[in-house]
């Protein structure tokens, strides 16, 4: 006797249909499962076993043999528990394979009482499931709201086998839960712009880099704000819309197990000590690494020369692309990575480079050394650099009292002098944003992804500006990517001030940005 089940199994962000076949004959009694499965799928015989027998059922005592094909893919993840046990259930004659639902997948851990346990990736599951054309989705009753957020597809949550079994066979059929989805902050009490002192040019260029999208590096010595800076950006950037929040709660459900729904933007801070494979992905089950896990959101290196260098070379690709391809020997998988790049770094290894009040006891041999750990090509991704000098000590309390000073103002709009405020520049940022998306006619493109053919046509140049671009490209030697992103920064500061042209004073403070060697005092 033969049954035939199907369920998934994630490949990188896709999924694979796997025919799970059974088949029962006279002899020993065994339970044998081929297929290429991993040792979570093999471990499953003990799991079903004890399942099906704590349910009220019998397992059969003869030879059971479970195929999961096709056989050349490796197979990974507990959530084949619940397909196996139905096939053991169909097999020994307990339940009919007319009994299953056409166009139905299958997906659970089974614990030993029988019950049914989340599973990690189960919207990924589900809208694999979707695309390959099925119609019913049986989901662990924990997983089902997360589940629900796929549309055109019936997620049936399922508590138990024993459960399943009465729906199955009509005696009864499961209701659906009427709780809502649990909604979950990434990070939350993050630092504003009102708890940043001074610091006006830091301010000016964290705001266009959020406006547009834009890869910032801050210099400077210790002590100066610069990670306080780069931990207020998650502050001001624009809500998720539901889609954008189905992404990541995607993305963070293949790393680890969550039943709540991702609500706000991504903030990564990894350590400068961790590996290549964490921060792009692999290991041995293609898991998404940091720079996707920052999709939508920021990716934020903080002290960047510290990262092995392998690693920050690592970084060129998605930054150009947007995503990242993992390979193995056996498995490939490629994973959306369309984050923002805040990074910090002294300007030598002391830290006081260019600092007036402080002298450098660093050897130019070591500044060379330590600046050189970012590379030209990785630099040259990198849309805006600034220097953040230190504050004077005599001016922070009252800074503190007055949580932003009414001198620091919102540099060239038109709102009369407004202080430069939380609320000031977010609305600032906001409409800039709202401005892109009705000029490129796409909510996923902004001034700094757009491709390079389109910027002649969607980012007109004034005559004067032309000029001024062309001439300090050749005195500053820039290269064809620096020439194509000082114009789109200069279409970022163009839209917070609501130009519909780029003007010579927008391309002049968008090469104001441009990397630039430091003084030695």
């Amino acid at each position: 006797m033969i049954s035939i089940l199907k369920s998934i199994v994630t490949t990188g962000f896709n999924g694979q249909l796997i025919n799970i076949e059974g088949d029962i004959t006279k002899g020993l009694p065994a339970f044998n499962l081929v297929g290429l499965a991993s040792k979570t799928i093999t471990e499953a015989r003990v799991r079903v076993r004890s399942a099906i027998r704590s349910s009220g059922f019998t397992f059969p005592a003869e030879k059971l043999t479970i195929n999961l094909a096709p056989a050349e893919i490796t197979k990974d993840g507990p959530h084949l528990d619940l397909p196996i046990a139905l096939s053991v259930l169909i097999l020994s004659k307990q339940l009919s394979q007319t009994n299953i639902p056409k166009d139905s997948i299958f997906l659970g851990e089974l614990s030993l009482d029988g019950t049914v346990r989340p599973v990690r990736g189960i919207i990924s599951l589900v809208e694999n499931a979707k695309a390959l054309g099925f119609k019913n989705a049986f989901v662990p009753l924990e997983n089902y709201h997360q589940a629900r957020l796929i549309a055109d597809i019936k997620v049936i949550p399922v508590s138990s086998l024993s459960e399943l079994f009465l729906h199955l066979t009509g005696q009864k059929i499961i209701t659906p839960p009427r709780q809502t989805l649990n909604k979950r902050q990434i990070l939350e009490n993050t630092p504003t712009f009102d708890d940043i002192a001074d610091q006006p040019l830091g301010k000016r260029a964290l705001q266009i880099a959020i406006a547009g999208h834009h890869n910032l590096l801050m210099t400077g010595p210790p002590g100066t704000g610069k990670s306080l800076l780069g931990k207020a950006a998650l502050s001001l950037l624009p809500p998720l819309s539901l889609s954008e929040q189905i992404i990541l709660t995607k993305l963070y459900s293949l790393t680890n197990f969550t039943t709540d729904l991702i609500t706000s933007r991504p903030f990564r801070t990894p350590h400068h000590s961790a590996s290549l494979a964490a921060i792009l992905g692999g290991s041995n089950h293609l898991i998404p690494g940091e720079v996707s896990l920052a999709h939508l959101g920021i990716l934020f290196l903080d002290e960047i020369p510290e990262f092995h260098r392998d690693v920050l070379e690592s970084l060129r690709q998605p930054l150009e692309d947007r995503q990242v391809s993992v390979s193995r020997v056996n498995q490939k998988a490629t994973y959306p990575a369309d984050f923002m790049l805040i990074a910090t770094m002294n300007p030598c290894p002391c830290g006081y480079l260019g600092d007036p009040n402080h002298p450098c006891t660093c050897t130019d041999a070591e500044i060379s050394r330590y600046q050189k750990k970012i590379s030209g090509p990785l630099l040259d991704r990198i849309d805006l650099v600034v220097n953040i000098a230190r504050i004077d000590p005599s001016s922070l309390l009252e800074n503190a009292k007055q949580k932003f000073s009414t001198t620091n103002v919102v540099k060239n709009t038109e709102t009369d002098r407004q202080p430069l405020t939380q609320s000031v520049v977010k609305n600032t940022i906001l409409e800039a944003i709202q401005m892109q998306r009705q000029r490129y006619g796409d909510t996923t493109i902004s001034n700094a992804s757009l491709p390079t053919s389109q910027i002649s046509q969607k980012m007109p140049l004034s005559a004067s500006a032309k000029s001024l671009l062309d001439e300090a490209a050749k005195r500053l030697d820039l290269s064809a990517r620096s020439y194509f992103k000082t114009i789109k920064v200069a279409r970022t500061i163009a839209d917070l001030t609501k130009e519909p042209i780029i003007l010579p004073e927008h391309i002049s403070e968008a090469l104001t940005f441009r990397p630039r060697p430091i003084k030695r005092y």
